[in-house]
């Protein structure tokens, strides 16, 4: 499969004012995928994942109704004037998709931060081979409304322990420098891709 061909049928297809303004980020989150592993990380799949999962994201927002804050958005699925558009739809829907690529050399987690609690985030999260958790990259699609947000996990200062409550309201821009992100292992097996790969995965921990 040629990949570039892949992408260029994705810029001619999605709006081009969307897809200027994600542009940037698509060749930053490829780039940001291979430097995982740069001697193990196909550059191809780095692109496809990266093209895929903007796409998805922004597809996912239009099927959800997605038309502003995504916390607003959250409210009108509480009084039920919305059935789907929470993190765990984005999480859910992008990772089947993502899955169905059959990746060799990337490896896709679900995330969780502040889970069970009224804050709680999912986004998936995706490593090179025998990488541990907290090394990856956060994928979000809910955060920005479905323009997708990526960043290494350790990196993501909206989501850091200790962050909420005083310290979250001194100005913002407090660092603790704690990931409040942690792995939801019963979801990351469902995106595992076959026995064989959640057996790796499993040595890996």
């Amino acid at each position: 499969m040629n990949f570039r061909s892949v992408l260029i049928f994705a810029l001619a297809v999605c709006s081009s004012t969307v897809w200027a303004q994600d542009w940037k980020s698509v060749s930053g989150l490829r780039d940001a995928l291979v430097a995982l592993a740069p001697h193990s990380v196909d550059p191809h799949e780095a692109e496809l994942l990266s093209v895929t999962a903007h796409i998805m994201s922004r597809q996912l927002a239009r099927e959800y109704g997605v038309t502003g804050d995504p916390a607003v958005h959250n409210f009108l699925i509480n009084v039920g004037a919305k059935k789907r558009g929470i993190c765990a739809d984005y999480t859910r829907d992008i990772g089947a998709r993502l899955k169905e690529l059959h990746f060799k050399t990337l490896v896709l987690h679900w995330g969780a931060a502040y889970a069970k609690e009224s804050d709680e985030n999912n986004a998936l999260v995706v490593t090179a081979w025998n990488q541990p958790f907290a090394d990856g990259i956060v994928l979000d699609g809910w955060r920005r409304g479905g323009r997708l947000f990526w960043c290494p996990v350790k990196n993501d200062h909206e989501y850091e322990a200790g962050r909420r409550g005083l310290l979250g309201h001194l100005g913002g821009h407090l660092h603790t420098g704690i990931t409040a992100w942690r792995e939801d292992l019963q979801e990351t097996a469902l995106l595992q891709e076959n026995q064989s790969a959640k057996a790796e995965l499993k040595r890996t921990r």
